[in-house]
């Protein structure tokens, strides 16, 4: 693959994308494909975690209209409910146009309790990024080998993921710090992990009605606190988490 530099892109183009695309951008003057990902719910005391990977070409750059469409896109965190919702529309458009691919990846309770959270959200972002590159037709991805990562700035894939890099990981990449504020891909990564693990847990909420799934979405609020000292833990919590509260 013959590298392609920033200038390959328009310059008027490039000039209009904001910082998310621009970063994205720069790494694709020497990618073919760039594999953004990122997790929602490491934290929370209910719920699995869950993982999305994104990933981009360059035919999503040479699309003006694509760009001033995902130019709303942003980190999850910095998103209201239904402004994610829009954004997860806007990329299943982008995903049946063949602009982008992405999917998602779970670690479940019981895989969280079994792996502890930081090997369930490995796990997670294993099977995302599997599943998405499985989208992409000859997208081969960037292997570790026992003398260190196959992989260099020609590789026709690069991973980044939102954070320090992982370890370990099976396959090579890069950590980015707040990556899904400066990556549109991680942003998108982060936007249908995040979607998709709400809607869980507002499933899980008709099924576990006195804990409020819905409202706080597993997380350590003095709300949820309460409910568990009044109520126990149902299947959905993660007994690991719960033992400073229920003491």
């Amino acid at each position: 693959m013959e590298p392609l530099t920033i200038r390959g892109f328009c310059k008027k183009t490039f000039q209009g994308m904001n910082s998310l695309q621009q970063q994205d951008a720069r790494y694709l003057a020497h990618h073919e494909h760039l594999i953004g990902v990122d997790e929602a719910g490491r934290g929370a005391l209910a719920g699995p975690v869950v993982a999305a990977a994104c990933a981009v070409g360059r035919a999503l750059f040479a699309d003006p209209e694509a760009l001033v469409a995902c130019s709303l896109i942003n980190d999850s965190k910095k998103l209201r409910a239904a402004d994610r919702e829009d954004s997860l529309k806007l990329m299943e458009r982008l995903q049946t146009s063949g602009l982008i691919e992405f999917a998602v990846g779970v670690g479940s309770v019981q895989e969280i309790l079994e792996l502890n959270i930081l090997g369930a959200t490995r796990l997670a972002m294993r099977r995302a990024v599997e599943k998405t590159a499985a989208l992409v037709s000859g997208l081969n991805l960037p292997q570790f080998a026992a003398e260190g990562p196959l992989f260099n700035e020609t590789f026709p894939a690069k991973i980044i993921v939102d954070g320090p890099p992982l370890k370990p990981f099976c396959y090579a990449h890069e950590g980015i710090v707040k990556g899904d504020s400066r990556s549109l891909c991680i942003a998108m990564a982060s936007i249908a992990a995040k979607v998709t693990r709400d809607r869980e847990m507002v499933r899980l909420a008709a099924l576990h009605p006195v804990y409020g799934f819905d409202e706080h979405k597993g997380y350590g609020t003095k709300a949820h606190r309460q409910s568990l000292l009044r109520h126990g833990p149902c299947d959905a919590h993660r007994d690991l988490f719960l033992r400073k509260i229920l003491v």
